[in-house]
């Protein structure tokens, strides 16, 4: 909540006429009733009655800055329990009856609106006050009949607390509930863009290093790679549509099936084999293979299929950055079953560069703090995150006969299962 205010000039002529009523009131209503000219706890039947007269005069501004005078209202009552002497007639004590409601009231509002802490302060000590109010009407009471007195008085101070408190608690998860929704949006954003659009500027830089040095030689091959640029930059572009139309529909648009709107859906495994193909075009990279075993994909869901794509662009990534001198990537789709015995996918995507420092080979989780230096290294933790979101697993690391192997193993039916799609199969 937001921080107390400080009260203006127009706040203490309302309290100071609030007061005058108040009083006006209480006089009023004494006189009438059985000619007690000093009612049992005037002072702080007045000051109750002034907190909620000025409550409504400042309403809405005086819902958040209500703690400070229902503290000091509560605390006279406090007071008038322990100091001032009590009736001898108990229809005189109807002026702190009358209080103890209003102070309830307040209470409800004071949960529900003010600054934490001192919300906190203000329940703990207007609860005491209204709890003890009654004893002193019963001076000869045992001490087990006054605590039940007073146990009984602290059920509403209880329920005033649970009626202003639960709205704010729930109003408190709900906007929780919005920052790490958002804070996810943002994670799924940072995703994407290193998934998709940092492959494709990659190969776009790729393109444009081979075409400078063939620039002059072979103007035919400088096109070429100038076309492959395009094409990559029009994915790229593809791409961020997809997330401003995911962010657009996150942030209240209409919910419609993918590709109703024009964007494209998330590709999945039909789309391997043309990303393994630009791969091997881009320039100075590695030839690159897809291998598919008949069935392996069938009835595949579309977050396993999706999933599968994104590991598969996030090896050849790294296949650019980290292993220049590789010259051969093989990707593989092989079908498998989890360790539970479900069918599964498995995606392999294999290199015969260096793929990582010697010191790598006994600790592999040291090649991955190095890739996170500077700009790498997040893609794998990241997609490890995506894999495990649909129950699959995904291994990495230097192979024995030299270069780095990534394997992903998805369940066919994932966590967050689609509907099954298909591809054409290649070998």
């Amino acid at each position: 909540m937001g921080k107390i205010e400080h009260f203006g000039r127009k706040d203490v002529v309302l309290a100071a006429a609030a007061v005058v009523a108040g009083c006006t009131a209480l006089s009023a209503v004494a006189a009438v009733h059985g000619g007690v000219s000093k009612p049992y706890g005037a002072p702080s039947a007045v000051a109750a009655a002034t907190t909620l007269l000025w409550a409504l005069a400042c309403w809405p501004r005086s819902r958040e800055r209500l703690a400070l005078p229902l503290s000091f209202a509560g605390a006279l009552s406090m007071a008038t329990t322990a100091l001032a002497t009590p009736p001898t007639v108990p229809s005189a004590s109807w002026a702190r009856l009358v209080e103890v409601v209003v102070l309830l009231v307040l209470l409800v509002v004071v949960a529900r609106w003010s600054p934490l802490r001192p919300a906190a302060g203000t329940v703990v000590l207007v609860g005491s006050a209204v709890a003890a109010w009654t004893l002193p009407l019963v001076p000869e009471a045992s001490l087990l009949s006054l605590a039940g007195a007073a146990a009984f008085w602290s059920l509403p101070v209880l329920g005033a607390a649970v009626i202003g408190g639960y709205p704010r608690l729930m109003e408190h998860r709900r906007q929780r509930l919005v920052v790490e929704t958002r804070r996810s949006q943002q994670l799924e954003l940072a995703r994407d863009l290193h998934d998709f659009v940092a492959h494709d500027v990659s190969g776009m830089v790729a393109q444009a290093q081979a075409a400078r040095f063939v620039a002059k030689t072979d103007p035919g091959q400088a096109l070429s790679a100038l076309e492959r640029i395009e094409a990559a930059g029009l994915n790229a572009l593809a791409s961020m549509d997809r997330m401003v139309k995911t962010l657009h529909d996150a942030d209240g648009g209409d919910a419609r099936p993918p590709g109703a709107d024009g964007v494209e859906p998330l590709p999945g495994v039909d789309a391997l084999a043309p990303l393994v193909a630009r791969f091997s075009s881009a320039g100075p990279a590695p030839a690159a293979n897809l291998y598919v075993t008949p069935g392996a994909t069938d009835g595949l869901s579309r977050a396993a299929g999706s999933t599968a794509y994104r590991v598969v662009v996030e090896a050849l990534t790294n296949v650019r950055r980290h292993a220049p001198e590789a010259s051969q990537v093989e990707v593989s789709l092989t079908p498998t079953r989890t360790p539970d015995g479900a069918p599964a996918l498995r995606v392999e995507v294999a290199d015969d560069g260096a793929g990582g420092r010697p010191a790598d080979r006994a600790n592999p989780r040291t090649a991955v703090r190095r890739l996170g230096d500077g700009h790498g290294g997040r893609g794998l933790i990241g997609l490890h995150e995506r894999v495990r979101a649909t129950g699959g697993t995904l291994t990495y690391g230097r192979r024995s006969e030299g270069g780095w192997r990534l394997v992903a193993v998805l369940p066919v039916a994932s966590k967050s299962a689609g509907a099954p799609i298909a591809m054409e199969r290649s070998s």
